[in-house]
Order: C-alpha cells, then sequence, then structure tokens
C-alpha cells in the first residue's frame, strides 16, 4: 500500500518518537495523505506490521480521532463546526443550506467526487462562528451567501 518513498517518510518518523507505538497518530496521517485523504484497512494493516502493533490497535485510533477518514471522501472535504457556539449562530442551518446546493446530506460525497460533507466537532474558531475547514483552510463568519461564493470557487477548480 504505501510507495518506497512514504516507507521512508515512515522510516524518518518512527525515529523521532522513544516508541514505534508513539508514531502511530503521524504514521495515520501519513497513510492518510498517501491515500488521497482516507486510510483504507490494508493501510492500517501495513502501519500494524511496521510499528509492531496488532492490527485492531491501528484500527481502534483511526476510528476514536475525526480527523482521519475511514472512507473516500471528495477532493474538497467541507468539515462545518457544528458545536455549540457555532451551532447557536446558525451552523445546523449552514450545512442543511451546503447539503441542498450540492444535492448531499451530512457525511456524503457528491457523485463528482469532488466535495465531501461532514460536521466538525471544534474548529476552535469560536470568535469567528460559524466556521468551516476546507482542507488546512479556514473560513469564518460564514452565512449562506459567503459560503455560496466559496463553494462556487471550489467547484470551478
Amino acid at each position: 500500500m504505501f510507495t518506497e518513498e512514504a516507507l521512508k517518510k515512515l522510516d524518518v518518523i518512527v525515529q523521532k518518537y522513544p516508541t514505534k507505538k508513539a508514531a502511530l497518530l503521524p504514521a495515520l496521517w501519513l497513510a492518510q495523505e498517501e491515500h488521497d485523504g482516507w486510510i483504507p484497512r490494508e493501510a492500517m494493516k501495513e502501519i500494524a506490521d511496521v510499528l509492531e502493533l496488532a492490527p485492531a490497535e491501528v484500527e481502534g485510533v483511526a476510528t476514536f480521532y475525526t480527523m482521519y477518514n475511514k472512507v473516500p471522501i471528495g477532493k474538497y472535504h467541507l468539515e462545518v463546526c457544528h458545536n455549540i457556539v457555532c451551532m447557536a449562530v446558525g451552523a445546523d442551518a449552514l450545512i442543511d443550506h451546503i447539503g441542498e446546493k450540492l444535492g448531499i446530506d451530512k457525511g456524503a460525497t457528491t457523485a463528482d467526487r469532488k466535495f465531501t460533507l461532514n460536521g466538525a466537532e471544534c474548529l476552535g474558531a469560536c470568535a469567528n462562528a460559524p466556521c468551516m475547514m476546507v482542507g488546512g483552510t479556514y473560513y469564518e463568519d460564514l452565512d449562506f451567501a459567503k459560503t455560496d461564493k466559496i463553494l462556487d470557487e471550489l467547484a470551478r477548480n
């Protein structure tokens, strides 16, 4: 599953930690980068082999953290914060609006695999709620018009 280059990166990661197990989170992150934003079970098995862990332990960690995707996602992963502050200022309505615009439900991916829509527990931008993260980019102080503009721009790329 891992390319030779990725295995070299994984070796460098492992060397930074006092135990192989301690490298599990960054190893999962590397696997996700290698597989277009998600981690196939086969990659989890390979990580388990390299880190000398039980496959169930790797899968348990991968499924615990929401930052790891266990199914394929779209080119643009839209994560809308729906924690208490964002929810209080309209995050749920924003998620519904995005879903209607894209024709998908929360947790789904568009047929063209361009967008995946998910809620996020907290993006740490409470002062600028509601907010959304797309890849590593944050969008804050969102309303329907701002969000539509962002989605239209992403759709053109």
